[in-house]
């Protein structure tokens, strides 16, 4: 069976719903995924947008949410997933906003991609007390089985 990612809130390439974003209750999407390769010990979870400021003129990947850790045998997130319900042993970097914690689309123009991407890692990370992404990708580099995304889009209607 092939690792995938999937929403109950929004298909594939498809709007995020409202209720996910700044212009709604701002709660993270519901997520799950089919079992992970053998061998994995932990899942991250990433997601961001390439698109900030403008998608015309992309300058920054701005980071939503950092999950690692997450163990292989969760299976989900459920919609407005509080910090207390994370699946035990889970841990949280830093999104753009300088938080942990969900940060919902929120694009000041244009319509953008959100990329929800979950890793397949070989080993369970060290705590790396509220990561940024970049930090996070380095200690992941090397022990990658397997990757899923899963893409949404989100355009204000103001």
């Amino acid at each position: 069976m092939t690792f995938r990612l999937s929403s109950t809130a929004f298909a594939p390439n498809e709007m995020i719903p409202a209720l996910y974003t700044c212009d709604g209750r701002n709660i993270s999407p519901p997520l799950s995924w089919t079992k992970p390769p053998v061998g994995t010990r932990s899942l991250v979870l990433i997601v961001d947008d390439p698109d900030a400021p403008d998608p015309a003129a992309p300058k920054v990947t701005w980071v939503h949410w950092l999950l690692y850790n997450l163990p292989p045998t969760a299976g989900s997130l459920p919609d407005g997933v509080a910090d207390a319900n994370l699946p035990p042993g889970t841990l949280q970097g830093l999104n753009d906003w300088q938080r942990t914690g969900y940060g919902g689309p929120c694009p000041p123009i244009g319509n953008h991609r959100y990329f929800h991407k979950l890793y397949a890692l070989d080993k369970v990370l060290v705590d790396l007390r509220h990561p940024i992404k970049l930090m996070l990708e380095q200690t992941m580099k090397g022990h990658i089985l397997a990757q899923t995304d899963l893409i949404g889009r989100y355009q204000r209607h103001r």
